[in-house]
Parts: C-alpha cells; sequence; structure tokens
C-alpha cells in the first residue's frame, strides 16, 4: 500500500519554501489559509495550482468549494462545520476528491456514506496550526479506521520523531504542516518523512 505525504500550508511560510518542498515530493497538497480576503485566497491557490501541476501533486482546498472550483483544484477537504460531503461532492462533480475530517466513528461513517474519498483523523499531538484541537486516542483511531474503508490521514502535530506512532496504528498517511515547513530545512525533513513512509511494515 501507497502512504501518502500530505502537505499543509499556507502562503504566510514563503513560496520558495512550498516549492522546495514540492521538488522533494508531497502526494498532496492543501491550502489552508486564514484570515484573508476572498480574492486573495483564489489567487494564491491558482498559483499554488501552477506549482502542483508542475510536480504532479495533487492540489486541495481547505474548506471553500469555490476557490477550489476557480482554482481547478482536485478537491476540497472539508471540516465538520463546513458544507456536508454529499453537497460538495453534488457541487463539485463526482471525479473531485473531497476530503472530511474525522474524529468519531459516527462523523467518519457519515462523511463516507456521503462520498468522501479519504477522511483525516486527530489531532495527534499538540499542535501550533490548531491550538484549540482535541486529542484522539489510538484506540478511537483504530475505531475509525475499522469503520470506515477509505484512506485515513493522521493529522495534528506530526514530526518526523513522531509520525510513527500513528503509521502504527493503521494510518495510510501523514498529514504534516509545521512538522515540515517550521523546520530548518524543509527539503531534508520532506525526504526523511517520505523514506519513512515508503519502507514502513507495519
Amino acid at each position: 500500500m501507497k502512504r501518502w505525504l500530505y502537505l499543509i500550508a499556507d502562503f504566510s511560510c514563503g513560496e520558495d519554501k512550498i516549492e522546495e518542498v514540492l521538488r522533494v515530493g508531497v502526494d498532496y497538497i492543501q491550502l489552508r489559509e486564514k484570515e484573508i480576503s476572498s480574492a486573495e485566497y483564489l489567487q494564491r491557490a491558482r498559483r499554488l495550482r501552477e506549482m502542483t501541476q508542475k510536480y504532479r501533486t495533487k492540489l486541495i482546498i481547505n474548506d471553500r468549494m469555490d476557490i477550489a472550483l476557480l482554482s481547478h483544484a482536485d478537491g476540497v477537504h472539508l471540516g465538520q462545520e463546513d458544507i456536508p460531503v454529499e453537497d460538495a461532492r453534488a457541487f463539485l462533480g463526482k471525479d473531485a476528491v473531497i476530503g472530511a475530517t474525522a474524529k468519531t466513528v459516527e462523523q467518519a461513517k457519515r462523511a463516507v456514506e456521503q462520498g468522501a474519498d479519504y477522511l483525516g483523523s486527530g489531532a495527534w499531538f499538540f499542535t501550533e496550526t490548531k491550538k484549540d484541537a482535541v486529542p484522539i486516542s489510538e484506540e478511537m483511531y483504530r475505531n475509525i479506521l475499522q469503520a470506515a474503508p477509505v484512506p485515513n490521514v493522521a493529522v495534528g502535530g506530526i514530526t518526523r520523531e513522531n509520525c510513527r506512532k500513528p503509521l502504527s496504528c493503521g494510518a495510510h498517511g501523514l498529514a504534516v504542516s509545521a512538522g515540515i515547513l517550521k523546520s530548518s530545512d524543509p527539503a531534508a525533513e520532506t525526504a526523511s518523512i517520505r523514506k519513512i513512509l515508503e519502507t514502513w511494515e507495519g
């Protein structure tokens, strides 16, 4: 099974740093922008679309179906307070990649029933990106995996040092943000995590 490296990014870290990581290789990149105008969000999404096509990375837009559609992104990721998965599917079409956050078995089942292609579950560890994120237990994560027959990406404070924990529970991929983008050498960090994913036999 190929395990995904899923980068969560915004342009505050610098466009050059994002491209440096894409060059090493990530499977998905989610653009998650907060507190900027819709016009600026769309501009950044279109710029990132150009970059991801160059490196053959799938582009996912956080929350905003309109931005995903207008930027020709591959899909959208939806939280529990966003538009329901079934409505996003109707809006974006059958070929769009639609991910959903699932912190409980019930949320996971509902997302899959509505047509989610993958789930993101966490938070695994403390994260500066979402300081109010509620931790997930290993038992809950395993229960979600058992209940939902789609790929599940572990999210929340993931780093090279701690990523083996969710993988040992059966994660299909790792969603990483600060663990790569705030490191002193993002390219090397990306390569190290990729190697763990590619050689994992758990």
